[in-house]
């Protein structure tokens, strides 16, 4: 992790880990995600060794939510690094954009950096997260550090996970539409009914995520209810289920090639929703609540 607050310090960080990736035997070239300014100030303080080296906006990389950010790097690592995932890779999230729009967008980003750790385990990848206090902020970079191995307060993922968890949900609204066995069996089609305000095209990813989420191994058993309702240009959807989802990375670790869309559960309805909240209920069982917006 590599924290700074001058491109002089930048540059410090950056141009040692580009040349360890230049040097590496058997890797493809070193990447560098991060914000353009800073991309140009690495360009040229490489000079001619540029020239081997990836350059990308992070606005292009760190697209939508950050379950799309997971589905990118994993799609990144399967194509364009080497075996067993060797490549260098120097990352620096939009802070300055959605990642720090608000508290609730941190709190996802943060959780997308803790999980980072446990997705791509298995790979050789080697990573430096790059944090700029002039747009993160020092208390997004407090933060943040507990998502990385190599500080003094790193925090295992899973328990990071589970504290942002801790902050309580907004209760459903009293109009929303609870529907109970055997209602339960129309819920894509009232989904799609309820999404019809956000148009077309937007009413069919929503009831295709629902869909999806009811295909988990978690939903198999009977649901005990759902919920529908609508917040401003969003549809929100809730499942309540009798078992109990303990897996820190349910919805986020990428399906075998093979599986077609019907069959992708949880990541699916990951990647279209702007948020997918799993919390434990006190009354036994898990809630999974899905937000799509517009």
């Amino acid at each position: 992790m590599a924290v700074f607050g001058s491109d002089g310090d930048f540059l410090a960080a950056a141009l040692p880990f580009i040349a360890e990736g230049l040097a590496a035997p058997g890797e493809p070239p070193p990447v560098a995600i991060a914000d353009p300014v800073r991309l140009g100030l690495l360009r040229e303080a490489l000079g001619p060794d540029a020239k081997a080296v990836g350059f990308i906006p992070h606005a292009e990389w760190y697209t939508g939510s950050a379950a799309n950010a997971i589905a990118q790097g994993a799609g990144f690592l399967a194509t364009g690094a080497g075996p067993g995932g060797r490549i260098h890779l120097l990352m620096e999230p939009q802070w300055a954009g959605r990642a720090g729009s608000s508290a609730r967008e941190t709190t996802e980003w943060i959780r997308y950096e803790a999980l980072a750790n446990l997705l791509f385990a298995p790979f050789a990848v080697t990573v430096l997260c790059a944090y700029d206090t002039r747009t993160a902020g020092h208390a997004i970079v407090d933060v943040a550090r507990r998502a990385h191995p190599d500080t003094p307060v790193y925090e295992e993922p899973a328990r990071l996970v589970r504290e942002l968890d801790t902050v309580a949900l907004p209760p459903p609204p009293p109009e929303a539409e609870r529907l109970i066995a055997p209602e339960v069996s129309t819920l894509s089609e009232r989904a799609r009914a309820r999404a019809r305000g956000l148009g077309p095209a937007d009413s069919e990813l929503f009831a295709a995520a629902v869909a999806s989420a009811l295909l988990t191994e978690a939903t198999a058993s009977p649901l005990t209810e759902a919920l529908l309702w609508g917040e401003g240009r969003s549809c929100v959807c809730e499942l309540r289920t009798p078992a109990r989802i303990g897996d820190p990375l349910a919805g986020f670790v990428p399906p075998a090639p093979e599986v077609g869309p019907s069959g992708q559960g949880l990541w699916f309805t990951r990647q279209v929703c702007a948020y997918v909240d799993i919390r434990d209920r006190e009354a036994g069982g898990s809630l999974i609540r899905m937000q799509y917006a517009r």
